[in-house]
Parts: structure tokens; sequence; C-alpha cells
């Protein structure tokens, strides 16, 4: 290795250190800078420049190449985040006297609007799952248990947005005595309470004393425990049981995901009049243009508002 190429990667790596110390950048995050970064210093390496001699031009140019191959806007504006982020850290390092990112636009992207369900179809998947099974045939009790646990998963999640990977990974100690919140360990580590309704605290409660049946003597960390390698339910496991509950409740599986109930769960919140700033600190969101996804549920309930009770949209009703 060459020594342009092991100063490219020192300051790289330096970079990435700094982000997990001092920022408690999670590992998939670290993955995706270090990716990003590499390929940018592939694409300096081609013009004989090493990583921490990029002019505004050499950024323009590699941005450029992106749409060129056809990259969506969504995936350059992340590139440049992290080219910006890497000379900002050069720069406060003194290694560069200037960045080559501070004139740069980020690319125009539309924001989809998050896909969701309504309260209609959040209710008709928690009947779904609350059903009785058929107990004749066998194993009534492992039945029985797997239905408490579902009902225990779709109440918890509806009722507090977790991300998948938090409401799979929950220790069994976040849910001990009567407390009516959750302590949730988040990205980078953060962590946040949400609190639980009385619907999610009831399903905890019918559940717990079925796991420990169905654990007999086995001792598990994890409220949702499994035989697997990770020792709990994994994602793609819930994902399944999620779209088997879909058919169940005759809604599209295509429509109904992990993901489509924390944006449910926001959007339901935010309609009901909760504050936007609330539900970011609920969904564990670092910035609150994460959240600001949502304020077209905020628009229409101001919409909504000022028909009802605005005195001037009242008299334009009554003529």
């Amino acid at each position: 290795m060459s020594k342009e190429s092991q100063e490219r990667g020192r300051l790289i790596d330096a970079f990435l250190e700094m982000l997990s110390a001092e920022r408690g950048a999670a590992r998939n995050t670290l993955d995706a800078y270090e990716r990003d970064l590499k390929d940018f210093s592939a694409f300096l390496n081609s013009k004989g420049k090493a990583v921490d001699a990029a002019t505004t031009r050499d950024v323009r140019d590699y941005l450029e190449g992106l749409s060129t191959q056809g990259l969506s806007a969504s995936t350059a504006a992340r590139r440049l985040s992290a080219l910006r982020q890497f000379h900002g850290f050069l720069f406060a390092e003194g290694i560069r006297k200037d960045d080559p990112c501070g004139s740069i636009e980020g690319p125009r992207r539309a924001r989809p609007l998050p896909k969701t369900l309504t309260v209609g179809e959040v209710d008709a998947l928690l009947a779904a799952a609350r059903r009785a099974e058929d107990g004749r045939t066998h194993e009534e009790a492992v039945l029985a248990y797997k239905r408490a646990r579902l009902v225990c998963l779709m109440e918890v999640l509806y009722a507090t947005g977790l991300r998948v990977s938090e409401l799979v990974g929950l220790p069994l100690s976040a849910v001990r005595g009567e407390e009516r919140f959750l302590a949730v360990s988040g990205k980078g580590g953060r962590e946040r309470l949400v609190p639980l309704s009385d619907a999610a605290r009831s399903a905890i409660d019918a559940y717990l004393p079925l796991r420990s049946m169905r654990l007999g003597d086995h001792v598990s960390p994890w409220l949702f425990p499994s035989r697997g390698r990770q020792g709990h339910l994994t994602r793609h496991r819930f994902a399944q049981l999620l779209k088997d509950l879909a058919i169940s409740a005759g809604l599209d599986p295509t429509r109904v995901s992990p993901h489509t109930l924390r944006h449910a769960f926001a959007s339901h919140l935010l309609a009901n009049g909760a504050d936007l700033r609330a539900v970011q600190q609920m969904l564990g969101h670092a910035d609150i243009s994460t959240t600001q996804i949502y304020t077209h549920v905020l628009d229409e309930r101001l919409k909504d508002l000022v028909q009802t009770h605005h005195p001037l949209a009242r008299k334009g009703n009554a003529s």
C-alpha cells in the first residue's frame, strides 16, 4: 500500500472515530460513511489527488458523476452530507484551511409522504391479533402464548412508535413493575422515555405469565425471547407475522409493515392534537427535520380547525 493510500485511510479512520466517540454514531451509520468516503477517495485518486486536497470543482464533478450513473437524488444528498461532515472535520482539525463543500447546494429531492394506515385499519389488525386461535387441535398452551405475544407486540408498537429493532430487542427489565413508561435505547445509544397506553400495559401483563410458562427453567433477558442466534424475535420474523395478520384482518399485506405502524403512531398522534416536538422525542429522531415529514397531517388538522371554529368559516357554512 502506498503512502498516499495509507494517509487517505488514516484521515477517514480518524473521522469515523470522532463520529463514534463524540456523536455516538451507530455501526450502520459508520459503515455507510466509510463506503461513501472511500468511493469519493477512489474518484479523487483517479484524478491523482489526495482525499484532503479536493476542490469545490472536484466535489461538483463527483456529484455530477453520480447523476450520470443513474443514482437517485437521495443517494447523492447522502453522499454530499458525508463529504460535508468529513471536510468540516478536516477544517476543525486544522488539516485544511477551507471547506470545498461550503458553497455547494444539495440536489433537490422530492420527499415522499410516509406510508401509513388509518385508525380503522390499525383497529382491524389489533382485533385480528386478539381473535382466539382454535386450541382443540394441538398445543393449546403454545397457541395461547403466540397469540398473547402477538397482541403484546402490536399494542406496544402502536402505543410507542418504536423502531422494529427497538421493539424486538426490548429487554425484559424494560417492562418490570407498574411503570407507565418504557426506557428505550435507540440509535447511537441515545435513551428516551416513551409512555405506555393502558392497552399496551394490559397486553404486557397478560403476556408475561405465558412467557414464563413457555420458557420454564430457561432464563432469557429479552421480552420476546427466541431460540435463534440473536436470542430474541428477529425483525424479519415479526414482519412475517405482521403480513399474516394483515391477511387475517382483510388488509392488503403489501401495505402493512412494522414501519407503517410507526408512521401510523406518529400520524394519529398529530391528527389528534399532539405537538410535533413531543412526537419527535417519542420517535427518537435526533433532528426535528426528520419528523417534519408528518407536517401534512398538521396542515390537514389546521384546515379542519379553521373550517370548524373560525367565525367567518361558520358564517360561510351557514349561508
